[in-house]
């Protein structure tokens, strides 16, 4: 991977654990939640996507439009597992075991379905991250409260769907060759219409949720798109093999604020594991 490549994906990774944080700071509905941070996305994002659509810089497509939707499916999926899991355990817990599961199951669908090829210094690379992630999760299945079996399955789950959009968004962009910024805006639309009607049977909580929540549906609405973004924008010129796994160094950065913030696990060993993912990535850049 090249030093740019590299460079964007780790930005991606810091804005990506800083809304993850903001999620935790929820305290209204969690479908209402999600869809609020999902419109006012999809209103940062739509209007920079039908200003390139006018110049022609890019244009609409029924692969676009499949594409978007199935993207939308999948991270509504994600987005609903994860506040789940946020709201019945730790941070310090689903957050690693959720990023470290996604990068497995996805580098391990792109080596063996889909006929991916790595360097053994680029595969030693990828599983150094994986081990690193490892090491910053800990032992959640202690019997300490802080390391509750309750947020390993949350985070499994959320690892299964975060394998699941990565792979599809990789084919969306590397196959079909979708424009990212396009693809996103039509994801978030699509996951707006999606979520409109449970949203409207809940249109009681609404006011409240905004009102309780507004600093994290702002954080999230504008740093997850440029999280994401930035991380399809990689997809186009690195395989998703190695994408996947380098970004979840934002579980370095995740897991040292929920120690900072909320008291979570050992600094220690939240540090050794932080040292060993960047050891795996810099092995992944050479």
């Amino acid at each position: 991977m090249s030093p740019g490549t590299i460079a964007i994906v780790l930005i991606a990774a810091v804005t990506h654990a800083i809304w993850n944080l903001a999620s935790k700071y929820k305290k209204g509905d969690t479908v209402v939640f999600v869809w609020a941070y999902t419109c006012a996305s999809a209103l940062l994002c739509l209007p920079i996507s039908a200003a390139l659509l006018v110049t022609g810089r890019q244009e609409l497509s029924w692969q676009l439009a499949v594409g978007a939707t199935v993207s939308a499916v999948l991270h509504l999926v994600y987005s609903l597992t994860l506040q789940a899991g946020y709201d019945r355990a730790e941070l310090g817990v689903v957050y690693p075991v959720a990023r470290g599961t996604g990068p497995v199951l996805t580098m391990l669908f792109a080596i063996l379905v889909l006929g991916g090829r790595l360097s053994p210094v680029e595969l030693l690379g990828a599983l150094v991250v994986i081990a690193g992630i490892l090491v910053v999760a800990g032992n959640p299945f202690g019997t300490g409260s802080s390391r509750p079996l309750r947020g390993v399955l949350w985070g499994v789950a959320t690892g299964v769907t975060i394998a699941s959009y990565t792979l599809w968004d990789s084919y969306s962009i590397t196959r079909l060759h979708l424009p990212p910024i396009s693809y996103y805006a039509g994801n978030l639309l699509m996951e707006t219409v999606l979520l409109l009607p449970s949203a409207l049977r809940r249109r009681n909580r609404a006011a409240a949720t905004v009102r309780a929540d507004a600093v994290p549906i702002l954080v999230i609405a504008v740093f997850s798109p440029l999280a994401y973004i930035l991380v399809l924008t990689a997809m186009r010129t690195a395989p998703v093999a190695l994408v996947a796994p380098l970004r979840e160094s934002s579980i370095v950065i995740g897991s040292l604020l929920s120690w900072r913030l909320f008291h979570e696990g050992d600094l220690v060993r939240r540090l050794t594991g932080a040292g060993v993912v960047l050891a795996g990535i810099a092995a992944i850049s050479l």
